[in-house]
């Protein structure tokens, strides 16, 4: 039986494009134990707060909230445990020169399967101010307005 390269998504962190410049992405696997990974297919995860950092030459992801699974029992893990990411050693040493840099963090956007495997979508991200979130809004809102106004032209 061939695999296919079908991506399912199982939580994402809409607030984060919101919050900060995205300047690069990474693809990264995550070590979960037992019972996260149905929890994660059921799609019970929350990446709201989460954040990664370089400690020992290994990347971790800390807040991440993976709900226990219903039929666990005791075989449950804690749902914020620190989990560790899974990435080439040049790239997380890539990782951890740029965010020594002041102002980067390393921030997780989206959870998804691949192939069978869980994997994070992760960013090298820098945080906006106020005033460059209201930016965003009004160009957004601009935009939607001229499309509407394209939309509604047409229909005449």
């Amino acid at each position: 039986m061939a695999k296919t390269d079908a991506v399912k998504i199982a939580c994402e962190n809409r607030k984060a494009r919101h919050d900060y410049f995205i300047h690069e992405t990474y693809e990264a696997g995550i070590e979960l134990r037992g019972t996260e990974v149905k929890s994660l297919r059921g799609g019970k995860a929350n990446l709201k707060d989460s954040y990664a950092e370089v400690k020992d030459g290994e990347i971790w992801v800390e807040h991440m909230h993976i709900s226990p699974y219903e039929q666990g029992n005791i075989f449950n893990h804690d749902p914020l445990r620190r989990r560790r990411l899974l990435m080439h050693k040049k790239e997380i040493l890539k990782l951890f020169g740029k965010t020594r840099e002041k102002g980067f963090t390393l921030v997780p956007l989206k959870i998804y399967f691949k192939n069978g495997r869980a994997k994070m979508e992760l960013a090298l991200a820098s945080g906006k101010h106020n005033y460059d979130k209201r930016e965003a809004l009004a160009e957004k809102s601009a935009k939607r307005d001229i499309e509407r106004a394209l939309r509604d032209k047409q229909r005449v």
